[in-house]
């Protein structure tokens, strides 16, 4: 991710129906967990998910490959660390959650990265990763943001299991509006953004993001896909 696109990020984040929606299910997945302990936010670029673990009682710290994403975090008083997914400056067996959202699919190796997610966690740890799912779904969109990749359900979970993590859970999430994302994107030649969407668009796709979660739908194809692992004993 770049400046620019880091930047753009900060801006909207906090308004934004997809950031805040992914926000509340980092805090879902926080309040599962229970007691806070020591958390690592992997691509953090200006900080947003990591704020939700610090909030939440979590001692956190960033970590991204651009400068100006560690500088963001930094500003915001969040301990960063310029570093590479493959390649992480932290310490074996430290941390009790590994936070990889929107990561992997950036990651020519992405076997290199769940291994560098696998190392970092102490026995017992959780991972959570969120991937942009189904190569259906391949768009000039994928392009514009760097993505090498999208994943099935199975490709995801290869790629934690060998990095010996056990998989305990895996869901989608934006399955209501996969067809509104496949129509959009794929009628464009060029980068299109539902992130981008006016205020009352805005709300209306927060409301539908809101009622998917109290439909029985994440086992159904959708735009993005989560994983919850852990490292066993």
């Amino acid at each position: 991710m770049d400046t620019i696109e880091i930047q753009r990020v900060v801006d909207i984040e906090d308004d934004n129906w997809w950031y805040r929606e992914r926000r509340g299910i980092v805090a879902r997945e926080l309040r599962r967990i229970g007691v806070p302990g020591q958390a690592v936010d992997i691509g953090a670029a200006g900080g947003g998910n990591t704020r939700v673990l610090m909030e939440h009682g979590w001692q956190a710290v960033a970590i991204d490959s651009a400068p100006a994403a560690v500088d963001l975090c930094l500003a915001q008083g969040i301990v960063a660390y310029l570093g590479d997914a493959r390649f992480l400056p932290l310490p074996s067996a430290t941390y009790d959650l590994a936070l990889a959202l929107n990561v992997l699919e950036h990651v020519d190796d992405d076997r290199a990265a769940a291994a560098e997610i696998a190392r970092v966690l102490r026995p017992g740890g959780t991972a959570l990763v969120a991937v942009p799912c189904d190569m259906q779904l391949w768009s000039a969109h994928d392009v514009a943001l760097g993505r090498v990749r999208r994943y099935a359900r199975a490709d995801l979970a290869g790629v934690l299991e060998g990095a010996g993590l056990r998989v305990e859970r895996l869901w989608n999430w934006n399955v209501l509006l996969r067809p509104l994302v496949r129509w959009r994107r794929h009628r464009a030649r060029y980068c299109e953004d539902m992130a981008d969407a006016p205020p009352v668009v805005n709300e209306l796709l927060s409301l539908v993001s809101a009622v998917e979660r109290r439909l029985p739908v994440r086992s159904w194809p959708g735009v993005t896909l989560f994983a919850r692992a852990y490292r066993p004993d």
